[in-house]
């Protein structure tokens, strides 16, 4: 057995595009594990089953645009006649990729074999939701309950990477509040710390309609979002983002990039002849390691405009190969070409989110 580490050197981590991560609903909920948490009889369900709907059916998420695909919802405290009868409040019709189930294995006792059972049979799946967290779960010791919290927080975010989706898991708050509302979710930080987002619905007061979601996480900005229950539809309405900025505009070498390569249709050298080569092409002056950086940081945009973006290193020196697959009109996102990097930083999502 081979002991040593697939370790990455810092110059090639830098220079090579890796896979953007895929957004689910746009800025809001990434592929990976993430926890909704609310007091009981909050709303928590019906939001999730709200989310599962513009999912599947491919709806924004008030403004936030979202990655159409199969959705999976364990909902393990209900029974299948309430599923109807709220999909029946909330929705005319419930799309066929949108599954629900009422029972399931528990952890460590046979559910990661029935949740990697049905993702291939439903290779398209981007969502899991499951409600809740606790039902799942083995009576653990109490004699570690952070290894007993993190282990089996850690199982499930190894599926959500390992397929590339997002995973959500309904959760409870503690009944001591706390003015970081982070701190209310039940449990050892194992939960809240291994997880990749936290969201926090907490109603105003109680017996009210109007609640805040509190959102953070390692690949959002932290925000809150005012919402308000609607009685009549049963769902949460938006009514104000904490999240105002302006959106940031796009890079002009992108489009020089790709006014560039609509006539070349592709081009393989270095950094430094690439940003000669756009220099006749624009006004702007680039020095190659920072054109090197912008062409990483704004890798899914190259995806957008059809632009395949590859980087490796011959004898003694450093290529770009960069060519125009298509003209990003029809969608498509171009798989990109990740060259001898460690399996865990290589390996391509198998369900793009």
């Amino acid at each position: 057995m081979n002991q040593s580490f697939k370790a990455i050197d810092g110059a090639t981590l830098m220079t090579t595009p890796l896979p953007p991560i895929r957004f689910v609903a746009s800025e809001l909920l990434p592929q990976g594990l993430h926890i909704l948490a609310g007091a009981p009889k909050v709303g928590k369900s019906w939001l999730a089953l709200w989310l599962c709907l513009c999912i599947a059916k491919g709806e924004p998420l008030w403004t936030f645009a979202v990655a159409q695909g199969g959705v999976l919802y364990l909902c393990l405290e209900d029974s299948y006649s309430r599923i109807q009868n709220r999909l029946l409040d909330i929705t005319d019709d419930a799309p066929e990729n949108l599954f629900f189930v009422t029972m399931s294995a528990k952890l460590g006792s046979g559910l990661e074999q029935q949740v990697e059972a049905f993702l291939v049979e439903h290779p398209d799946t981007v969502l899991i939701v499951i409600d809740t967290l606790q039902r799942i779960r083995n009576a653990g010791s109490d004699a570690n309950p952070y290894a007993s919290d993190y282990r089996d927080i850690g199982i499930l975010k190894s599926i959500a990477d390992k397929h590339g989706i997002a995973i959500l898991l309904i959760h409870h708050l503690r009944k001591m509040n706390d003015d970081d509302p982070m701190n209310m979710i039940s449990g050892t930080t194992g939960i809240s710390g291994a997880t990749d987002s936290n969201f926090v619905l907490r109603k105003d007061r109680r017996g009210g309609s109007s609640a805040t979601l509190y959102c953070t996480g390692r690949d959002i900005e932290y925000r809150e979002l005012m919402l308000d229950f609607d009685s009549g539809t049963h769902i949460w309405k938006l009514i104000s983002d904490s999240v105002t900025a302006e959106p940031v505009p796009a890079d002009s070498i992108i489009s020089v990039l790709s006014a560039f390569l609509a006539e070349r249709r592709s081009f393989v050298g270095t950094a430094t002849e690439l940003a000669e080569a756009l220099q006749e092409c624009s006004e702007e002056s680039i020095a190659p390691a920072a054109l090197t950086k912008r062409l990483i940081r704004n890798r899914e945009e190259l995806d957008r405009r059809g632009i395949s973006y590859e980087s490796s290193r011959t004898r003694d020196r450093r290529e770009l190969r960069l060519s125009l697959t298509h003209d990003g009109s029809d969608g498509k996102i171009e798989t990109v070409s990740v060259p001898n990097l460690p399996s865990q930083l290589s390996q391509p999502s198998q369900a793009e989110v």
